[in-house]
């Protein structure tokens, strides 16, 4: 279907003739002061020639059509197809994700070789990403501060994409402000249907710069019906070689599980503890399971725009206008040599 987006600009077709009547001179006798020699030769050529009639018909129609396609390009003609159903149903769910410098930790594995944190995390969650089908997805990232990578979105490839891209560091690297990605899932899931909003995040450490608190954060997320999963990760021992030998360390030992535990039980969510990458797989695999949530059906009619047609057509008729008027001019010239020349020899 075709429809204009500023249709009042189509008004102003028969402008051109209703300023041809309005303006239109009276001829009179009394209008020509200027006498010429031979004006009976002028006068066939110019006025009484069937030829020249139809010249001009040709230019006035070549000008209407000028103008009328310039209106049409000027109202933005557009096509508006068939509406087309969006997979509706499934949740709107915001993965939080921790980019802190203390992902930057090698105390995972990853196929059989120590990875950081960070990569594990990315390797688990572009399989879940993967199976999320009809499910509305969003990143967000944090450290120093917090930030939306990726509106929610059924492109579970942009997703992705996003997801690998992000770095340690690219939010602040010496603080990890757990609140204040919570507050900003939060603000874009409030407008969301009430029933369908979840949040899963995941971090290594305590929450220890930002505005906002986790635990209020997390209690105005349960006021709005925002369900928070969340997955504290690391090892709890790493071994590290140091000059007086082997050590055996906690690499966990700033992961703030209370914290994680309150947080998740606010929202009628689940902790989860993932202290390698078969952990996190088998984490991720329970959330896979929650039920999704059934939504009125979402349509869009795509549109395509047509204003470059019209537009292109009076560019064209300009160029014919244009052209004819050079060839005529020049016909015109010779026939007016070829005029002269026969009067001269007359006299």
């Amino acid at each position: 279907m075709i429809e204009f987006i500023w249709w009042g600009f189509l008004l102003l077709i028969p402008l051109p003739f209703i300023l041809r009547k309005v303006l239109q001179p009276v001829d009179s006798a009394d209008d020509y002061a200027l006498r010429t020699p031979y004006y009976q030769n002028w006068l066939q050529l110019y006025e009484h020639s069937s030829i020249n009639k139809e010249k001009h018909l040709f230019r006035f129609i070549l000008l209407i059509l000028i103008w009328f396609f310039l209106v049409l390009a000027t109202a933005r003609p557009q096509y508006v197809g068939e509406p087309i159903e969006l997979p509706a149903t499934g949740r709107d769910l915001l993965l939080a994700v921790d980019i802190s410098g203390s992902m930057e930790a090698t105390d995972l594995k990853l196929q059989g070789q120590k990875a950081t944190r960070l990569d594990v995390v990315k390797s688990v969650l572009n399989d879940f990403v993967e199976r999320r089908e009809g499910d509305r997805i969003g990143l967000i990232l944090f450290g120093e501060q917090a930030y939306l990578q990726t509106p929610l979105t059924f492109d579970r490839t942009t997703v992705k994409k996003m997801l690998n891209e992000s770095v340690i560091g690219l939010a602040g690297a010496s603080r990890t402000a757990i609140g204040d990605g919570i507050g900003l899932a939060v603000k874009r899931l409030r407008e969301r249907q009430a029933d369908s909003r979840v949040l899963v995040l995941l971090t290594d450490g305590q929450n220890n710069t930002g505005a906002v608190d986790p635990i209020k954060a997390a209690q105005l997320a349960s006021q709005i019906g925002v369900k928070i999963y969340t997955i504290g990760v690391g090892a709890d021992e790493m071994v590290v070689e140091t000059f007086f030998g082997k050590r055996t360390l906690n690499p966990s030992k700033d992961l703030d599980e209370k914290t994680l535990i309150a947080v998740a039980e606010a929202t009628d969510g689940q902790y989860f503890r993932a202290r390698d990458i078969d952990e996190l797989e088998k984490i991720y695999t329970v959330l896979d399971e929650i039920e999704p949530v059934e939504s009125n059906p979402e349509t869009f009619r795509p549109v395509k725009t047509l204003f470059f047609w019209p537009l292109a057509a009076a560019l064209l008729m300009a160029f014919i206008l244009a052209a004819e008027k050079l060839f005529a001019s020049r016909r015109n010239n010779r026939a007016t040599s070829k005029i002269s020349e026969e009067n001269q020899q007359h006299v």
